[in-house]
Parts: structure tokens; C-alpha cells; sequence
């Protein structure tokens, strides 16, 4: 599942340089994560980077971007160029 970032944001700006993907961007009134380039860091790191550092807890699963570990690995392949 791709993740996304809810109206609870406080664009403290410490979730978009820990983007491996370069996912994340400043949206209209707060940041966002393009569902085309989220892999939850899988092939990065063992957990999702921005979840980490996020100090109000505002970046869930995203529902309507369901997508298994796999899928999720192919999309990681697809976006280095290894696939």
C-alpha cells in the first residue's frame, strides 16, 4: 500500500529529503505523496523513512492504493532502473 500524508500535516518539512523515491512534495496546503513513486522504502530501508521522522503521526496507509510487499518490491526495480 502506498502511503499518504492526512490534513493533520504541520509542514515541519522533515518527511520530503528522507524520500528515497522523491515521493513526497508541498502540495497546496500541505505535503503530499505521489502514490506512482511510494514503495513504503521497500529496497531502502526496513521501514518507511517519513513515518519515522514525523512528529504528529499524520502519514497512514493509503486505502485506495492497495499493493502487496511484491508489488510494492517491482515498483522499487522499476524506479532504480533495475528492472
Amino acid at each position: 500500500m502506498s502511503l499518504m500524508i492526512t490534513d493533520e500535516c504541520i509542514n515541519c518539512d522533515v518527511c520530503e529529503p528522507e524520500c528515497p523515491n522523491e515521493a513526497i512534495s508541498q502540495g497546496e496546503e500541505i505535503y503530499v505523496i505521489d502514490p506512482s513513486k511510494c514503495t513504503e522504502c521497500i529496497g531502502h530501508y526496513d521501514e518507511p523513512q517519513c513515518q519515522q521522522v514525523c512528529p504528529v503521526d499524520c502519514i497512514p496507509h493509503d486505502p485506495n492504493f492497495k499493493e502487496s510487499e511484491e508489488q510494492l518490491m517491482e515498483k522499487y526495480l522499476v524506479l532504480t532502473g533495475q528492472l
